[in-house]
């Protein structure tokens, strides 16, 4: 996930390295950001989720949700078959699939999980390589927004006698500049998932364990958050880097009951069947707190990785389910980056 600037100024980057210019070059930047304009549609699945069915409800969610359909593969095809039927023009086309499929490989690699293969797979995943706070991925690619925006400033009359000598810079050397900018980054974004294969690959051999890539977290530059099931009761959180390994580590608890429950485990399994038919499907080391309260059962899912982490994260997120013991009802509510509480319709669970 990298700030939409960011995703605009690659787009724009990847035009001025062709050459493109005014409408050509505004379009690649805007391909750039078109994934991200998947705020509009769901705005109009907030509104509606709550009136349909629970099936429905999750195919409108794959189809409107943010970093879902409109991060595909098969969106950037369709996008792409349509630039080259409307221009026809080879470079521009290939230019347009480079500016979209960035965006999407961006947010593919940083820290969020989507579903690259939709319609045909509803499974998610992500190579979480690159901290979405990353310097080189955030920075450098404003560079070209910068170069475009202090180049509009002087043809409108304004900035005149500023960055004088960096525009002279920029005029004498950008047939080069552009290009050596774009392959860095290239190369940047190429190591990353490479480089975090090997450090997965070393914790999972001192650890004697299985380590999964795709679950360990880029918790903050060069460092991760990664776990496993250590044994029936227990996960094993670690804080690993690129420099020096496992730095520290740390056991949590697969199920936390407070008094005597004597039905506990039938309410976690119960939680557990709901949340399984629910999307997005956040939570991949579940923790559940289970307490009893007045005539109810409540039952916390959370993931085992949420004290470790500081800022947003695709897992943290908390499902809390109350349990009516004489009817069976239930009561569903989720909180989100440690928002406010919100309670769930019934359809978001089969």
């Amino acid at each position: 996930m990298v700030n939409s600037l960011s995703h605009l100024g690659i787009g724009l980057l990847i035009a001025l390295t062709l050459g493109f210019k005014g409408k050509k070059r505004n379009a690649i930047g805007f391909l750039a950001i078109l994934p991200d304009l998947d705020f509009i549609p769901y705005t109009l699945f907030a509104l509606i989720s709550g009136s349909v069915s629970h099936e429905a409800r999750n195919q409108l969610f794959y189809l409107f949700g943010h970093r879902e359909f409109l991060h595909s593969i098969l969106f950037i095809l369709l996008v792409t078959l349509f630039v080259w039927f409307k221009t026809k023009d080879r470079l521009f086309t290939a230019a347009g699939f480079a500016a979209i499929f960035s965006h999407v490989y961006l947010d593919y690699a940083t820290s969020w999980k989507i579903r690259p293969l939709y319609p045909f797979s509803t499974g998610t995943s992500t190579l979480g390589a690159v901290y979405f706070f990353d310097p080189l991925a955030n920075i450098l690619p404003l560079l070209p927004v910068f170069i475009l925006l202090v180049a509009y400033m002087k043809d409108h009359g304004k900035w005149n006698g500023k960055f004088n000598n960096f525009c002279a810079f920029v005029t004498k050397n950008r047939s080069k500049l552009y290009p050596a900018l774009l392959i860095v980054l290239v190369v940047w974004l190429t190591i990353l998932p490479v480089a975090k294969l090997f450090l997965v690959n070393y914790i999972s051999g001192a650890e004697g364990a299985k380590i999964s890539y795709q679950d360990t977290y880029p918790s903050s530059f060069g460092k991760f958050i990664s776990a496993y099931s250590y044994n029936s009761t227990h996960y094993k959180i670690m804080e690993v880097s690129y420099w020096s390994g496992i730095e520290k580590s740390d056991y949590i608890e697969k199920v936390n009951v407070t008094g005597a429950v004597p039905d506990a485990s039938t309410y976690i399994e119960r939680a557990g069947k709901l949340y399984s038919t629910a999307v997005p499907q956040e939570i991949d080391y579940p923790v559940y707190s289970v307490s009893e309260e007045n005539g109810s059962v409540t039952v916390t899912l959370s993931d085992a990785r949420d004290p470790y982490v500081k800022y947003w994260a695709y897992f943290k997120t908390v499902y809390r389910f109350v349990f009516d013991k004489e009817s069976g009802e239930y009561v569903a509510y989720a909180s989100r980056q440690g928002e406010d509480e919100e309670k769930l319709h019934k359809n978001w669970f089969g």
